[in-house]
């Protein structure tokens, strides 16, 4: 089969499992949802049909954009409304409008921890519980989510606490419009299925099943088995059973479990070859008697014993991971957890006056820009007890009081600085010189979009030094950069210490330096310029610990030919010891680097 082909079928696979996601989904409102991570096209476009001809008639599906506040998700004060009776008149949100039906959250890798917070809560509840403007809010709100993720790499993925409450998270980037225009065949009505639903219990079998195979796909959230023993009863459903059975119990653990491993699986009933064989047979032992001898106790043997079904629910979560993921999970490929005290590089900054505008609080008027509307329904529950004793047209005006102030507040993005701790080091380092030079110069070149600016520092010899500030000057860099020299020791720690004093130079002036590391992390020079390899190796591990407690987002881009094991990496340790993304770019173009810088920091 030609790749032509086998990209077919994987496409016809992806969107097959879509489609049964679908269904589930549309049968049990209670499995929490889907992650959709798909771009703007005809594949996401059809797949929300699809699920529209799905779900219950006349299920509400509310959309939430993007930067949604708080008083539209989860409700508030009605101004118009408020100021016509005078008196606090709650306006429902959209969390309660989506009550019975399903919550489209738009570019859901982008929402902010806090609204995915909120959002979590009321899954959990399934209700709207909040103090607004002086008021309690109380509605219900049992709701599915579908989160469409637009996000690129591992790095823009929708908040976890959401994701963790979403039973399916499905994979449709690169699905054709052709292939998406095959709508699956649904083998019973639904409206049949979700009738069903409520007489099939989950077998004690199949929840051990479904735990174990999490545990060794590395799933370790408890959610998970929980959902996916819920969308075993749901494909029971649809098929029209009353029990659940294996097909069931395998088609959860394909939906719900292989997108979620993080390890690669193994199964208990595997031959270990690191045990010796099975001793030969004594010439002193009797012969074993001919099969056809053998008295039949009407045992079966052991060959003939049925497959276990954790073994076979474990296969089809083995065969449904996406081979991208499976390839990444034979390799043991790691990702960089986030620092507790650091952020991601670009993160926001409280701004006075400037930035994008993130809600008002109280204050006064020489504190900042005022808020009218929200100075407006700060005040609007108040407007009857004050009219008191008033007449004529003082009782129609609407009366403002210092206390019901409001000043906006502004949030602003910090400058980004990429500073590149490359090593020049060595027979090798005429090639990375130049990969390093033309990812700067294509780094550069959409500086001003991006607003950030990059910096050069190089070890070689016995330090580490500086040389190219901070700059967005596309001339500047590449005149420096021309006359960059190489050849000499690794001092790794010095590079790192440079880059470290560096990045707090960057931070005092407001803007978020981001470390790009590029080494095959052979350290041959101590930070006290003495030669030794195992002294070298632990004073750059003492300095990339530095980093990690500067709390300074980092990049580790491994340089070293490729070797038998991930895991023997020297620079592998380096990023873990800085808390930084490892990539393996053995044979890094200035391309591919400037990509993963890119998708290191933040877009404009």
């Amino acid at each position: 089969m030609g790749a032509a082909d086998q990209r077919k079928v994987d496409q016809a696979l992806a969107w097959a499992r879509a489609c049964e996601a679908a269904a589930l989904f549309s049968i049990d409102p209670m499995l929490g949802g889907v992650a959709l991570r798909a771009p703007a096209g005809p594949a996401r476009d059809a797949w929300l049909d699809l699920f529209r001809d799905l779900a219950p008639a006349g299920a509400p599906m509310r959309r939430a954009p993007l930067g949604i506040g708080d008083e539209r998700l989860l409700g508030g004060l009605d101004l118009p409304a408020t100021l016509r009776a005078g008196r606090p008149i709650a306006q429902a949100g959209i969390l309660a409008q989506a009550h019975g039906g399903t919550l489209v959250l738009a570019m859901a890798e982008r929402v902010q921890s806090g609204t995915a917070a909120r959002i979590a809560l009321a899954m959990d509840s399934g209700e709207i519980g909040a103090e607004r403007d002086g008021m309690t809010l109380r509605a219900p709100a049992r709701f599915g989510v579908i989160a469409l993720d637009e996000g690129q790499g591992d790095d823009e993925r929708p908040p976890a606490a959401l994701l963790d409450r979403l039973a399916f998270h499905i994979d449709l980037d690169g699905v054709g419009h052709a292939v998406a225009l095959e709508r699956a065949v649904i083998p019973v009505e639904i409206a049949e299925a979700r009738r069903r639903l409520p007489a099939i219990a989950g077998a004690d079998e199949a929840i051990a099943a479904l735990v174990t195979v999490a545990a060794r796909l590395g799933v370790d959230s408890l959610r998970a088995p929980s959902l996916a023993l819920r969308a075993a009863r749901a494909a029971c459903a649809l098929r029209g059973g009353d029990a659940i059975e294996d097909d069931d119990i395998a088609t959860a653990a394909r939906l719900v479990l292989a997108p979620r491993a993080t390890m690669f699986p193994t199964s208990e009933s595997e031959p270990d070859d690191s045990q010796p064989s099975e001793p030969e047979q004594s010439a002193e032992a009797p012969p074993e008697p001919p099969r056809d001898s053998r008295p039949d106790d009407g045992d079966q043997s052991e060959e003939q014993a049925p497959p276990d079904l954790t073994d076979l629910v474990l296969a089809a979560a083995a065969a449904a991971i996406p081979p991208g993921l499976l390839a990444q999970l034979r390799a043991g490929k790691t990702t960089r957890a986030k620092s507790e005290r650091g952020g991601k590089a670009g993160a926001h900054a409280p701004a006075g006056k400037r930035g994008r505008p993130v809600g008002a609080r109280q204050g006064q008027l020489r504190d900042g820009r005022l808020g009218l509307v929200d100075t407006l329904r700060a005040a609007a529950p108040w407007q009857r007890l004050r009219r008191q004793g008033l007449e004529g047209e003082d009782a129609r005006r609407v009366i403002v009081r210092p206390e019901d102030f409001r000043i906006k507040r502004y949030k602003q993005r910090r400058e980004t600085s990429a500073i590149f701790v490359v090593d020049a080091s060595g027979s090798a380092a005429m090639q990375r010189l130049a990969e390093v030079k033309g990812a700067i110069e294509l780094l550069l070149a959409d500086c001003y979009v991006r607003r950030d600016s990059v910096a050069l520092v190089a070890f070689r010899g016995t330090a580490g030094e500086v040389v190219l500030p901070p700059t967005r000057s596309l001339a500047r860099a590449k005149r420096t950069l021309a006359g960059l020299p190489g050849g000499g020791g690794t001092p790794i720690a010095a590079g790192i210490d440079a880059a470290l004093a560096l990045a707090d130079t960057i931070r005092r002036k407001g803007q978020s330096p981001l470390l790009v590391l590029m080494t095959d992390g052979r350290a041959n020079i101590g930070r006290s310029g003495a030669p030794g390899r195992a002294q070298a190796f632990e004073d750059a591990l003492e300095s990339g610990r530095k980093v990690r407690a500067a709390g300074i987002a980092a990049l580790a881009i491994d340089t070293a030919p490729p070797l038998k094991s991930i895991g023997d990496a020297p620079t592998l340790r380096l990023g873990q010891a800085m808390n930084a993304r490892y990539i393996r770019l053995p044979y890094a173009n200035a391309t591919t680097v400037s990509d993963a810088v890119r998708a290191a920091s933040p877009s404009p």
